[in-house]
């Protein structure tokens, strides 16, 4: 272990150097990227610090108590032997997990889409109760959050919205939120109290930079409209809505969130971008997964990955077994305890299969 950490010592000490180079601060993408290595390497450079502080406590208590000579000091070399012991295996894990190779893509925004399924206006509900869930969290976390495009539902909700969410590796922590995910409750519009089931479909697309995806702009048709409210009046009398179709796919982007047409364009065509890119990204994950067996894919876009159960107050991730009494909590944003154990699982799994030591 202690040689991997020394080669990840002198890695660190590197970029150090590097990023007070005039040519790479003048150069802002390198820049940025010898950045996020030199905070990520950090990190493991403290954890190294301190396991080779607690191998020479060990070598050092075991010298004392060898030597035997000063009972006081003796006594002080068992406690700290102890303590360095007890310390050390967990400290080994900790550093394994670190060691597991990261996706490049977790460092990324993304561009999350809720649509409503099964369920008519209460799936539009559910939708809008997970928007609700997510903009909390993100809240939560510092992130920002920015609609891109809305569809609301009759009763209340969205049949579909498209939100930007930016801040620190956010699709790292977002991504496996991608699936089905159901409702079980009384219905508003139900007269009668029976619980339905509905459901409501959500992607989380790493947001694509320019150099991630070219866009050749003579396969793309763009169609100008006027921005619509709820019911589908019209909400101004200029063009200023853009909807994008990738001819050769034939995916479709669209935005009315801004005043500016010019602003709308610049959006959709960043969500174009994006599912481009998550398209790719998708049959990779897929793969991916397939060769580990993985419990938690975030490529399957069709997987009934969680439920929301009202009438018993519980959520549950069908993916790893987990149920949470906490069903409040939860819809109001606090889903970080779901998200350490999907990224545990998957961590996990990733272990297996990276032969780190």
């Amino acid at each position: 272990m202690l040689d991997r950490l020394q080669y990840i010592k002198q890695r660190f000490d590197e970029i150090s150097d590097l990023i007070i180079q005039p040519d790479i601060i003048s150069d802002q993408k390198r820049y940025v990227q010898l950045n996020k290595e030199y905070k990520d390497l950090k990190a493991l450079v403290e954890k190294r610090d301190e396991y080779v502080k607690l191998t020479n406590d060990i070598k050092e208590a075991k010298e004392i108590i060898s030597d035997g000579s000063d009972a006081e000091m003796t006594e002080m070399a068992k406690m700290q032997l102890d303590e360095a012991n007890h310390r050390l295996p967990q400290l080994e894990e900790e550093i394994k997990f670190m060691l597991i190779p990261k996706d490049p893509e977790d460092a990324k925004n993304v561009m999350v889409e809720i649509r409503a399924g099964t369920g008519g206006d209460e799936a539009s509900i559910f939708a809008g109760d997970l928007f609700r869930m997510y903009t909390k969290y993100c809240e939560s976390k510092g992130w920002r959050t920015s609609v891109v495009d809305v569809n609301e539902g009759t009763s209340g909700g969205f049949k579909e919205v498209i939100f930007e969410v930016t801040g620190e590796d956010v699709y790292g922590t977002l991504k496996f939120e991608a699936g089905v995910h159901r409702v079980q409750r009384v219905p508003q519009t139900e007269t009668q109290g029976r619980i339905h089931t509905s459901a409501a479909t959500v992607m989380v697309l790493p947001e694509a930079e320019e150099f991630d995806v070219q866009i050749d702009m003579n396969d793309v048709r763009i169609d100008l409209f006027c921005s619509s409210g709820p019911g589908g009046q019209s909400v101004n009398t200029t063009k200023s809505a853009v909807r994008m179709t990738h001819i050769p796919t034939g995916l479709v982007a669209q935005c009315q969130d801004e005043k500016s047409q010019h602003k709308n364009k610049d959006k959709a065509l960043q969500v174009l971008r994006s599912r481009l890119y998550e398209m790719e990204l998708a049959k990779k994950q897929e793969e991916d997964a397939a060769k580990r067996n993985s419990q938690v894919s975030s490529g399957d876009r069709s997987a009934k990955i969680r439920t929301y159960n009202y009438p018993q107050g519980r959520v549950t991730d069908h993916r790893i077994g987990l149920t949470l009494y906490d069903l409040d909590g939860i819809m109001n944003g606090s889903i970080q305890k779901i998200i350490d154990e999907l990224q545990l699982v998957n961590n996990t799994e990733k272990l297996k299969e990276s032969e780190v030591f």
